[in-house]
């Protein structure tokens, strides 16, 4: 609400009410009219005045304790999971240090501007994603719908990784870890090396079977995990607290769940550079491929890493900014989280490859002294001669450099028969090209080399603790932006709806952690979140930029903010990130046509995974998450065009003020010429001046198709009416 004394805020009121009864005095022809408006004012006696001053300061907005808390929330739900074990993949894949400008192009063209305009919506209209599109145009409610049911779809499995994280965790606290060697089988006779173990590794056994005990297809339920069933309840258990107060409550615990990541990294990334074979991994990732950057997919896969890193179209960064004052900086503030962002994914990438740089280095040497015992093998049986081995170099002690030049020679002296010898070059390259990401990356792939530090458990519990942090930070920003826009729209108890929301949530996710479950994790996060929020997106820079206009949005801007925008964003707004984002779904649809549809599962008798097609029901399943994500954007479309709802039933679209003040939220208003966003207050605002209209709702009056572009939310029907000069008011 604006920032008015009580002082004023009674003026205001009594001006109000004046007004009124000096309107409603005059007996004109205007009378039975106006008398059949919906209007309402009460006029109280002095002493009740001050009883709803007091219910007024009560039902004010919450606010960030501190523009540090707010950076924080901000940073912690952008800085995800996916800066550490989706990017670092993406940046290897798609041409290493070549990669980063694309990204940082993108981020500039279509990350930073969107960013901008969700944060800027947010805090001027206050209110959550339902609120802020329905404000701009109740056709386009439909978005904010959209977005709190991406937001649901995605804090249904998100948590079930922080579960996984947590269940890493409890195991971390052992000398050695439990994934460090495969076990044992014992039977009658003798004892014997677990055979899915063998044929694998020690961490990706324990990986698939210790913690997942994975099924080997979808549709083979198997029953409840319940090791990871008792970490998921965990899991919504620590949210539920965290978010049952709001910010309030979850702001407290930002100030560690978002720092506490930084310090992990650069404690990794410092004790990784101290390790043998950390810098190949990093020179393998920042050598540039170049000629990538001219292939279409590289920047398609840009493109949707800037989109997904600052969680655009979830609704959790609007809701976050809706608790800010109205003259905050946003700009500066879209700008400093996006490049914090992007510098938290290259440090992320620093450590991830020193850290696998060693994984290659130790994996190298074992490869090397293996090969080395071959060769010793074939000078014995004669099969290579010992004149074609240098005199300098003993292969029991054998280095790289020397390995490979023996290699070398023999390939160039037994070139028919050296297939047959089944000698392996060895080269720390071709381990580093092995690109892992998600779950592999995290929990195979670097719980392998943590079992190769010094003091292993301590780095395995800061690994998975930080984690479980990454994704608290995500998850309460993508659980704000549910909370938020139902609490600003329907007005229920925060708290109430908190436990609900969390303990449906759990219910459902337990098909998550069946031993069939990480199957639907992969179809979740495949299916429910990507188009829809593409389409999401595309549909809030179409209604700020054309339905309610760009001009009157940067005079908004300008008139928040204090100072003008660089004309840059309004070319972005309206032109480059609509026709970019466009680029991007069609890509994406494209992509996902030509792509099958189907899962990696893990085949128990072959020890390794193998590439499956959902059955029926499974496709069956993958629409309708994409259907229904994007299903209330037509609905309400269709429920707004058609009239389908009468605006005097209580619902949204019906408007009662009481002593000047808006009791429920509008959606309809016609021909107020007042900007979206101003930083004006009542007290500083001219009489309205009914020359032509008088602003009221006239009851039986059909729903207008324009939005409430009011100053301060409250949106006036405007009804022909007599000229009336402003003294009669």
């Amino acid at each position: 609400m604006p920032k008015n004394s009580k002082v004023v805020k009674r003026e205001l009121d009594d001006e109000v009410i004046e007004s009124v009864k000096d309107l409603l005095s005059n007996e004109d022809s205007a009378d039975d009219a106006f008398k059949k408006s919906e209007l309402i004012v009460d006029v109280q006696e002095e002493k009740d005045i001050d009883v709803e001053e007091e219910s007024e300061v009560e039902d004010e907005r919450p606010a960030w304790n501190s523009k540090l808390q707010y950076i924080l929330a901000q940073v912690g739900f952008s800085v995800g999971l996916g800066n550490v074990w989706r990017f670092p993949y993406l940046c290897q894949k798609n041409g290493g240090g070549a990669y980063l400008l694309p990204y940082l192009i993108l981020l500039l063209v279509i990350g930073i501007p969107l960013f901008f305009l969700e944060l800027s919506v947010g805090q001027r209209i206050r209110r959550g994603s339902i609120g802020v599109w329905n404000y701009i145009s109740p056709k386009l409610g439909g978005i904010g719908f959209a977005s709190c049911v991406v937001c649901f779809f995605v804090a249904l499995y998100y948590n079930v990784i922080i579960g996984w994280s947590l269940f890493y965790f409890s195991q971390s606290f052992q000398q050695p870890l439990p994934w460090d060697q495969c076990p044992l089988v014992k039977n009658a006779s003798h004892t014997f090396v677990e055979p899915e173990c063998e044929k694998s590794s020690a961490t990706t056994y324990y990986w698939y079977r210790e913690a997942l005990n994975i099924s080997s297809s979808i549709s083979e339920s198997g029953g409840l995990n319940w090791k990871m069933t008792v970490c998921l309840l965990a899991a919504w258990v620590v949210v539920c607290l965290a978010m049952i107060k709001g910010i309030q409550s979850s702001g407290k615990i930002m100030y560690f769940s978002s720092l506490f990541p930084y310090v992990v990294l650069i404690c990794f990334l410092i004790r990784a550079l101290l390790l043998n074979g950390s810098i190949d991994g990093i020179r393998h990732m920042f050598t540039p491929k170049l000629e990538m950057m001219l292939e279409p997919k590289v920047w398609r896969e840009a493109a949707t890493q800037v989109f997904f890193a600052l969680g655009l179209g979830f609704g959790g960064v609007i809701a976050f900014s809706s608790y800010n004052k109205r003259d905050n900086n946003c700009h500066f503030d879209a700008v400093l989280v996006s490049f914090i962002n992007f510098f938290t994914s290259v440090l992320a990438t620093l450590v991830v490859f020193a850290v696998l740089g060693f994984k290659a280095n130790v994996i190298n040497e074992k490869c090397i002294a293996e090969n080395s015992k071959m060769i010793v093998k074939f000078l014995r049986t004669g099969n290579i001669s010992q004149d074609i081995i240098p005199h300098h170099i003993n292969l029991s002690t054998v280095t790289a450099e020397d390995y490979h030049l023996v290699y070398d020679i023999i390939q160039k002296v037994k070139e028919e028969e050296f297939s047959a010898l089944h000698l392996n070059s060895c080269q720390i390259e071709d381990e580093l090209n092995k690109a892992v990401q998600g779950t592999g990356l995290a929990f195979i792939a670097f719980t392998e080399a943590m079992t190769h530090f010094p003091a292993s458990p301590f780095w395995s519990v800061m690994f998975f603790l930080m984690l479980v942090n990454l994704g608290l930070g995500s998850m309460f920003g993508t659980i704000e932006g549910i909370i938020t826009p139902v609490v600003d729209t329907f007005k229920v108890r925060k708290e109430i709806l908190t436990v609900i929301c969390c303990l449906l949530a759990f219910c459902i996710g337990l098909i998550f952690v069946q031993r069939s479950g990480n199957y639907f994790v992969t179809m979740f996060d495949d299916y429910s979140a990507t188009l829809p929020l593409l389409i999401v997106v595309i549909l809030e820079n179409i209604a700020v930029s054309f339905v309610y206009g760009i001009d009157k949005f940067m005079e908004d801007l300008k008139d928040m903010l204090g100072f003008a925008p660089n004309r840059y964003y309004y070319y972005m707004w309206k032109y480059i990130s609509p026709l970019m984002l466009l680029s991007l779904l069609i890509a994406s649809v494209v992509n996902m046509g030509l792509s099958p549809p189907g899962y990696n599962a893990w085949i128990e008798d072959k020890a390794s995974e193998e590439f499956l097609s959902y059955p029926t029901w499974g496709m069956v399943v993958c629409i309708l998450l994409m259907v229904l994500a994007i299903l209330p954007v037509p609905a309400v479309f269709v429920i707004r065009r058609c009239n389908l709802i009468d605006n005097s039933s209580g619902n949204l679209a019906s408007v009662t003020y009481k002593r000047g003040r808006v009791l429920k939220e509008p959606v309809n208003l016609e021909g107020d010429d007042a900007s979206l966003i101003h930083g004006k207050i009542p007290s500083e605002m001219s009489s309205p001046n009914f020359g032509k209209n008088i602003y009221r709702k006239q009851s039986g009056s059909p729903t207008l198709d324009t939005a409430p572009n009011g100053r301060y939310g409250i949106g006036y029907l405007m009804a022909d009416m007599p000229d009336m000069p402003e003294s009669d008011l």
